[in-house]
């Protein structure tokens, strides 16, 4: 995508008129949900969203150089292997977008990525797609990423308004997904003048669906951490993995105070600017309550040190959103370059502490607070 290709889109996501720009590129109406994730685009696009007074963590954390690794640059191994994919490195293009042109532009551009990269990928909300599936077409990337580790995504509390176990192995294997992610997003529903506060009773639903899908299920949150008496709650309901998801990236409560036209609303969620907990945090509590299971960390991951850093922390996989959403927007070749540039900034950090694997890194005594 060139920059004027990148204004274009920006420019169909703010436009009165992007049913109309869906209906030339082949997509139909979807009523709110459409419109409301071609607002997000645009705002994330186009404005500050990043957390305010409130950090990643991972800026409190440096590796002590290894002179001598004892270790050839060219037998550092940053593959690994989850839900049955092998990845060349253990980094996700977090879920993003879905359900118009712009995020079938985005999409498809990303899934090209991460297969010639050997990364994994989550897709925006299928929401959208459960109400109108006219808009497979901006999520079905599976042609271009065939080897690819794939992620479903859909708001966890869709389960407590109808959506069933059903709906979501439909999902799933629209999709041909590998697993599918239930996001957690409590505060940015509560933000949104059309947003799904009923989380009454969700944990129940949740163990249900672990139960009945065949696909394994994963739990995140959107940008405000998961604290560790929910990863163990979580984690015993049966989900396979837990994104920690934590603050210092993106905030959404940011991203819907540009929503939001009255001034009191906009007030109020402008308070939330700095809520949440770091990264860094959510995860070293979470690796604490469960040592053995399943933990990604995301949420103001913005380099490949922090990446490592994750990992050293007790990441299995370290997923970005926002630096690929911009990469994408500047075209293939950027996106290319920052998951190139990742990659190889983790696996030279890697042989500068003498780490050949990933389970190597994991527990080097090379990382301390700063």
């Amino acid at each position: 995508m060139s920059r004027s290709v990148r204004a274009d889109l920006i420019n169909e996501a703010k436009s009165a008129d992007y049913e109309e720009t869906n209906n030339k590129n082949g997509l139909q109406p979807a009523g709110a949900t459409v419109s409301r994730k071609a607002d997000h685009i645009r705002i994330n696009l186009q404005s500050d969203v990043s957390a305010k007074g409130v950090s990643s963590g991972f800026e409190q954390y440096r590796f002590l150089h290894q002179a001598l690794p004892e270790l050839d640059l060219d037998r550092v191994d940053t593959s690994v292997e989850l839900f049955g994919r092998r990845l060349a490195a253990p980094l996700l293009i977090s879920s993003m977008t879905g359900g118009t042109a712009e995020a079938r532009a985005i999409n498809q551009t990303l899934a090209e990525v991460a297969q010639t990269a050997g990364l994994a990928m989550g897709l925006g909300s299928g929401r959208v797609l459960l109400e109108h599936p006219e808009v497979e077409d901006t999520f079905d990337v599976r042609p271009l990423a065939p080897d690819v580790l794939l992620f479903a995504n859909l708001g966890a509390v869709q389960l407590n308004k109808g959506v069933t176990v059903d709906d979501c192995r439909r999902l799933v294997d629209r999709l041909s997904a590998d697993a599918l992610v239930l996001h957690l997003n409590p505060l940015q529903e509560a933000l949104q003048p059309e947003g799904d506060t009923r989380f009454g009773g969700l944990l129940g639903r949740i163990e249900a669906l672990c139960r009945q899908l065949e696909s394994p299920v994963v739990a995140k949150e959107v940008g405000w951490g998961i604290a560790p008496d929910a990863v163990r709650r979580l984690l015993d309901a049966g989900v396979a993995a837990i994104d920690v998801a934590g603050a210092g990236g993106t905030s959404w409560s940011e991203v819907e105070r540009h929503r939001i036209q009255d001034p009191v609303r906009a007030r109020v969620a402008e308070a939330f600017a700095g809520w949440g907990i770091s990264t860094a945090e959510a995860l070293c509590a979470a690796r604490h309550v469960a040592p053995a299971a399943l933990i990604f960390a995301s949420g103001g991951v913005r380099s490949g040190l922090d990446a490592c850093k994750a990992i050293a922390l007790g990441a299995d996989l370290v997923g970005m959103a926002g630096p690929f959403l911009r990469a994408a927007a500047a075209g293939p070749r950027a996106a290319a370059d920052l998951a190139v540039e990742l990659t190889d900034v983790l696996r030279m950090a890697m042989f500068c502490l003498g780490t050949r694997t990933l389970a190597d890194l994991r527990h080097t005594p090379r990382l301390s607070r700063a």
